[in-house]
């Protein structure tokens, strides 16, 4: 017997509800475990310090332990702190933004580890682009996650361009690098929690841009080829309501 209408409905909305409990749920864990993980960091810490000057071969031998520990509890953190990001997002406060702006904060926040890398990158920004509506916290952690993934995939060099420009309904962000580049497995996939060909990864980093971006009313899509590189690109609409001279009068904080 096919079932109706409503009673799919009221299945559909029933298992929302164990969704979001669920959520809700490993959201508390995970933020429960973050105390508990920074007093073991500490202390490991402040051990690595102890044995950081050993002279015996049994006490080398415990520093490199404790080094191996607190690069896995600074593993776990980094877990932690972006899976919460991820099942616990903000709410959304949206303002009229510059996006150029965020996008120049976010590669200024790279630019050390561009040069460590050998990474060129490149800035073609377009200095008439209108305004947007923005959350400028999350647009600049979904930045932080693709810029990240980016330079991860291009290992120790490479050129990373990045480009604003305007759309028929509003505005784009192109992110290219040429570095390894992803299959069709990966491309399926990659937006998928916990996801990762990455030994240290946790998963989430490309799955919280795109929720980050879909929570703007904005898209984000992926061209790549192995060996070649990856483009994502980002589109945002721009408010009808907000005329061209206006537009332009984004904030600047």
């Amino acid at each position: 017997m096919e079932k109706s209408e409503s009673q799919l409905e009221a299945e559909v909305k029933h298992l929302r509800a164990q969704y979001n409990e669920l959520a809700e749920l490993a959201g508390s864990l995970a933020h429960e475990i973050k105390t508990p993980l920074s007093v073991i960091s500490l202390n490991v810490a402040l051990m690595i310090e102890d044995f950081e000057d050993a002279d015996t071969l049994e006490g080398r031998r415990t520093f490199q332990k404790l080094r191996e520990l607190g690069k896995q509890c600074g593993r776990l953190d980094e877990l932690v702190r972006d899976f919460l990001r991820y099942s616990r997002p903000e709410k959304i406060d949206l303002h009229i933004g510059d996006l150029n702006l965020e996008v120049e904060s976010m590669l200024d926040f790279f630019e050390v580890e561009a040069d460590e890398r050998n990474i060129e990158v490149r800035r073609h920004l377009d200095a008439t682009l209108p305004g947007v509506m923005l959350d400028r916290q999350m647009i600049q952690v979904a930045l932080q996650n693709l810029i990240k993934n980016a330079f991860e995939a291009m290992g120790d060099s490479g050129v990373f361009l990045v480009r604003t420009r305007d759309t028929k309904s509003g505005v784009a962000l192109d992110l290219i690098d040429n570095g390894c580049g992803m299959d069709s497995k990966t491309m399926m996939r990659m937006f998928e929690p916990f996801y990762t060909r990455k030994d240290a990864g946790s998963g989430l980093g490309l799955p919280t841009a795109k929720r980050f971006i879909e929570a703007h009313g904005g898209t984000i899509s992926v061209q790549s080829e192995l060996g070649v590189g990856t483009q994502f690109t980002i589109e945002f609409a721009t408010p009808p309501r907000i005329s061209d001279s206006e537009s332009m009068k984004c904030e600047k904080e």
